[in-house]
């Protein structure tokens, strides 16, 4: 059988966001559904191979139709089966701008599928990042969104969030995290004093984690280049039996009430690594800024009384 993929040329295109998305997404439906590629790709009329290729995020030409008609056989819900059709298209551009406003569900999240993907992750915050928020403290900033009043919404968000921490926490191969906070995390209440004490022996207990390193960056310490910084994620992916990695390193920067931007040129993730480096340069170690998270938390906990 012959396809619209199948005339791609042998060099395996580079990896961009949309396509490793999809290619995720479909992939995932299918095993969710115990369909083999030759099953699930005889069913809408392609090659096993074309369908490889768009799991495996290795095509541009992925047609709409051809996402459609897989996320049919696959039960997917109308909204995502949009939304990875929409996707589809975006995959096919040659100079598509990484941002995303509010294409996507829940269910459907680019960031949490690339975080999940993730060998390493190396992050900025100025507020505790959500792979280590307790439920108390991120339903605290879920709960602060505008339009986000209804408590089930809120408390569904807030599940989700702790779900994702499984990628830290897990026994088997978990994500490598370096945290790199500002102080300003510690001293910016979030909810009640009750929430932040609690939040705090938290954080200071998973640093203790092998796979978990964090370190404070300090008022002292001023702006690092001279500049000011939102929060910002580099995530590496792991390296094949050549010691390649399988999917270029990427910077995610969170939009807040603009829209999530997605970086992956060289130049641009190598500026990010070096903002990274830079940071930890004048960061305190981890001894030292376990010390500061116990003694902010006795802080709040003396003020409780």
């Amino acid at each position: 059988m012959t396809s619209a993929y199948d005339d791609d040329t042998g060099n395996t295109p580079s990896s961009t966001l949309p396509r490793r998305q999809l290619g995720r997404f479909l992939r995932e439906w299918r095993e969710a559904n115990g369909f083999t590629i030759a099953a699930a790709a005889k069913l809408v009329d392609l090659s096993a191979s074309a369908l490889q290729r768009i799991e495996a995020g290795q095509t541009q030409k992925v047609r709409k139709q051809d996402v459609r008609a897989l996320c049919e056989i696959y039960g997917v819900a109308s909204g995502d089966a949009a939304a990875a059709a929409d996707l589809a298209a975006v995959a096919r551009m040659q100079g598509w701008y990484h941002a995303y406003g509010g294409l996507y569900s829940e269910a459907f999240n680019m960031y949490v599928g690339l975080e999940a993907a993730a060998r390493r992750l190396i992050t900025y915050h100025e507020h505790i990042p959500g792979l280590l928020q307790t439920a108390d403290y991120a339903r605290a900033i879920i709960g602060a969104y505008p339009g986000f009043v209804d408590s089930a919404d809120i408390d569904r968000r807030v599940e989700h969030r702790l779900k994702r921490q499984a990628i830290v926490t897990r026994k088997t191969n978990p994500v490598v995290l370096e945290v790199l906070l500002h102080e300003s995390a510690l001293h910016r209440m979030i909810g009640n004093r009750q929430t932040m004490a609690a939040q705090l022996r938290h954080l200071a207990e998973v640093s203790k984690l092998d796979n978990l390193t964090v370190r404070i960056h300090p008022f002292a310490a001023g702006m690092t280049w001279g500049m000011p910084r939102g929060s910002f994620t580099v995530l590496e992916f792991d390296a094949d039996s050549r010691h390649e990695p399988v999917e270029p390193p990427i910077v995610y920067i969170e939009g807040g009430p603009t829209q999530d931007v997605y970086l992956e040129k060289p130049d641009e993730v190598r500026l990010y690594s070096e903002l990274a480096s830079a940071i930890r340069s004048s960061a305190l170690d981890e001894g030292p800024t376990r010390e500061l998270v116990r003694r902010v938390t006795k802080e709040y906990e003396r003020e409780q009384h």
